[in-house]
């Protein structure tokens, strides 16, 4: 099922309209995109547990929640 506004809202909380008409272009799941939060926020853990590094749509979506991170205010 595609994200909505809602969707994304649900996961990242207030976001740049931008990053969230980017993150519903992906075709992602709300799934991915938690996922994807995850890793953007604690990558460190993950991989500690053990976990595989990200590939297809999530890896699309850390970065671009990376990249929103980076730009200034």
């Amino acid at each position: 099922m595609t994200l909505t506004l809602h969707d994304v809202v649900a996961v990242l909380g207030p976001a740049d309209k931008t990053l969230v008409a980017e993150i519903i272009a992906t075709g992602a799941t709300q799934a991915e995109l938690a996922e994807a939060f995850a890793w953007a926020n604690n990558d460190e853990a993950l991989v500690g547990e053990g976990r595989h590094l990200p590939t297809g749509r999530v890896a699309a979506l850390v970065d671009l929640l990376r990249s929103d991170e980076e730009e200034p205010d």
